[in-house]
């Protein structure tokens, strides 16, 4: 296969263990031997499968032995769990070689093991390394700690990645300026993300340092937002103190140009041989209060198997409804009082909506939930960026919601749950779907799938599943994928099976 490097094409014997579609076959031809790049291909367009066939390439001609993989919590482990395994080839025409992935934050003993030989300053690995960590941990001392330890072994013969690298856009925060300090280390660098300005131009400044120091003409954000950014005094009216304002945004041709110079951008409309449905999923923890809820039930179904007591299909049904309430960030009192948990949730829903661009379809199943997201994004986009269509929406008002969201530009969101809106409304307008919570229904599951997803779309369908890995939430997303009602397969199998 033949790949671009600087002005040449240099043949390399190439096969990819995933076959490539043909816009990731050409990125992948174009970029893997570039010492930096920046994948702005709009989620769902396979930029994970890119950047590691990027990997596979470089490891095969033995130009690397390890690569970091930097990603936020809700995704960090999906690199671990399902993209590695699946694309990373670990053959070549010359030799095959056996990998290693060493997550971030586990705690197994063989990680501690692995962990404790690789900083051994006599072990030589055979195995290529895969280091994935999360970017909250760059923002403590061990993180940061561990990531160095880890470079001191492989950089500068090492690849490293910051994916959706909004994450790292503000220039001051501390994960930030570590993430940024560690990627001058390595020979190889990337950054992917679908939309790499979320707020303003100005979001771009430290994605690209990342890639290279000076890379956008300035080695300076003040210069930098200087040249970018329409600046203009003001003062404080409290202390009569002046300040700087940004009030607007210029010579953005001229930062569209340098950015084409080392960077890539697809959309879906674009990738005309994509699936006409695309899945994916982001994980979420449980905060500690989450955990002692949920906890709680789950001993009560210990003491229940303990003292041989039958669990009916029923009673399984209404304490997975709870567990699963608890999951998703809400409970309900003694007196039906549907209240918030804190919870992780809406925080990376809006990591997701910043990162997706188009009109979004939001389903979530508890009253309480819809209300907590409803407020969350009023206050980030505006009181116009948003429609509901659940139980307390009027009918007038449910009929407003769809032409609004089909025809007004100002109208980016679709916020329901599927008992309500799953049935009989089209939504074309949407090219993305998010589940912040399932309904253990499959009928309403594919009833919702299908509001976007049917005739007058001309594009195809992503649909995001927000998980919290080892609960009730993963093994409802499992049985609506293998095309089960929860309800049937609990009267079928052992209700226990799906209580603990």
């Amino acid at each position: 296969m033949k790949f671009r490097y600087a002005d040449k094409q240099v043949e390399i014997p190439f096969e990819f263990k995933t076959q490539p579609y043909e816009h990731q076959r050409k990125v992948v031809a174009d970029t893997a031997l570039s010492p930096y790049w920046a994948y702005f291909l709009e989620m769902g367009c396979g930029k994970s499968k890119i950047l590691l066939d990027k990997v596979s390439v470089l490891a095969s001609i033995n130009k690397i032995k390890a690569a970091v993989i930097i990603a936020p919590k809700g995704v960090y482990s999906n690199w671990v769990n399902k993209e590695i395994p699946q694309h990373f080839q670990t053959s070549s025409e010359y030799h095959a070689y056996p990998y290693v992935i060493l997550k971030w934050g586990d705690k197994s003993r063989a990680f501690k093991e692995i962990w404790k030989e690789l900083l051994d300053p006599k072990f030589n690995p055979q195995s290529f390394i895969f280091f994935v960590i999360n970017i909250e941990a760059l923002s403590s001392k061990s993180g940061v700690q561990a990531l160095n330890d880890f470079l001191s072994k492989f950089a500068p013969e090492c690849l490293i990645c910051c994916d959706e690298s909004t994450v790292i856009k503000n220039p001051k925060a501390k994960r930030t300026v570590a993430a940024v300090k560690a990627a001058h280390r390595c020979f190889y660098r990337a950054i992917l993300t679908g939309s790499p300005v979320t707020k303003s131009p100005l979001d771009l400044y430290a994605q690209c340092a990342f890639l290279k120091q000076g890379i956008l003409g300035h080695t300076s954000f003040y210069t930098f937002r200087n040249e970018y950014a329409i600046m203009k005094d003001q003062v404080n009216p409290y202390n009569g103190a002046t300040f700087k304002q940004i009030v607007g945004y210029q010579n953005e041709d001229k930062l569209r140009d340098i950015l084409k110079k080392f960077s890539t951008r697809i959309t879906k409309q674009e990738c005309l041989d994509l699936p006409e449905k695309i899945y994916t999923t982001r994980e979420v923890e449980m905060t500690p209060e989450q955990k002692s809820y949920y906890d709680a039930i789950k001993k009560e179904n210990l003491a229940l198997l303990e003292n041989g007591d039958q669990i009916s299909a029923q009673i399984a049904i209404t304490r997975l409804l709870r567990m699963h309430q608890i999951v998703c960030g809400c409970t309900k009192t003694d007196s039906g009082e549907e209240i918030i948990i804190k919870n992780n949730r809406v925080a990376e829903l809006m990591d997701i909506l910043a990162e997706t661009s188009g009109k979004v379809i939001i389903w979530a199943n508890y009253r309480a939930n819809i209300k907590e997201i409803l407020e969350a994004i009023k206050k980030e986009y505006g009181e116009k960026s948003v429609v509901s269509y659940f139980g307390d929406t009027s009918t007038a008002d449910r009929e407003i919601a769809v032409k609004r969201m089909q025809e007004d530009p100002e109208c980016r969101f679709f916020v329901g749950n599927t008992q309500t809106g799953g049935y009989g409304i089209t939504l074309t307008a949407a090219t993305t779907t998010i589940y912040y919570s399932n309904n253990y229904d499959l009928e309403k599951r594919l009833q919702s799938e299908d509001r976007n997803h049917r005739i007058g779309q001309n594009s195809n369908v992503h649909y995001i599943d927000i998980i919290t890995p080892g609960t009730v939430d993963l093994k409802i997303l499992k049985a609506l994928k293998a095309k089960m009602n929860i309800a049937d397969t609990i009267l079928d199998d052992d209700p226990k099976e799906w209580l603990l």
